[in-house]
């Protein structure tokens, strides 16, 4: 694969980013695709496609309000991760998403819900607006996967989600929802579209096992 597709990402320290980075500025100047944030980067959207309506069962009684998910600092940003071996993480160059990842996947966990129809009243944590339960995640994978340098990666989506009571945040519910859909093709373009169907197909699990638990 070409060194321009995907930028390196390095666990370093701050302080010692920052000499490592200052020390390797000239030897890289030519290559000023491989460090530092690219100007010029393209933004990609997140639209997972819209999940139908449950078909059984009625509205549910309870409020709920979906906190911003947690996330490693790896995913915590708006860069598209990639991984090419089970020990590093990298992330594709001049391609971003337009904000960070865990506003975006808040975002479709509350239009996932909106769009079910059987919970009237739905809001964003951050919104301090009455609710019964509040719904936290942790965004375990964010990344397309490599298993051959060139051939098209899988899309990989993990998140926790835990259920508590709102009022004395005891965790009343768990679940794992994970997909891995193949990209079409070894593209940025591709790559999102599976990161699109991998995020919808998480979102309705954790929809519809939320929705199966009882009233407070």
């Amino acid at each position: 694969m070409a060194n321009e597709f995907f930028q390196k990402s390095n666990n370093f320290t701050p302080r010692r980013r920052a000499f490592l980075l200052g020390a390797s500025a000239l030897a890289l100047a030519g290559c000023s695709n491989l460090i530092g944030p690219l100007n010029a980067s393209q933004i990609y959207v997140l639209r997972p496609a819209r999940e139908a309506a449950a078909t059984s069962g009625g509205k549910v009684a309870w409020a709920l309000a979906i906190d911003i998910p947690d996330a490693p600092e790896s995913l915590s940003t708006n860069r598209i991760a990639l991984s090419q071996t089970d020990t590093t993480l990298d992330y594709y160059a001049n391609a971003t998403w337009p904000d960070l990842l865990p506003n975006l996947v808040q975002t479709a966990i509350l239009s996932g819900f909106e769009n079910n129809g059987r919970i009237q009243s739905v809001s964003r944590e951050q919104d301090a607006l009455k609710a019964d339960y509040v719904l936290s995640t942790d965004i375990r994978n964010f990344e397309a996967r490599y298993t051959l340098p060139n051939a098209a990666p899988n899309a990989v989506v993990t998140i926790v989600a835990h259920l508590a009571q709102s009022r004395s945040r005891t965790i009343v519910a768990n679940i794992t929802a994970t997909q891995s859909v193949l990209a079409s093709a070894n593209s940025v373009n591709a790559v999102v579209e599976a990161f699109d169907t991998a995020l919808a197909a998480t979102v309705s699990a954790i929809i519809q096992w939320a929705l199966t638990l009882p009233s407070p």
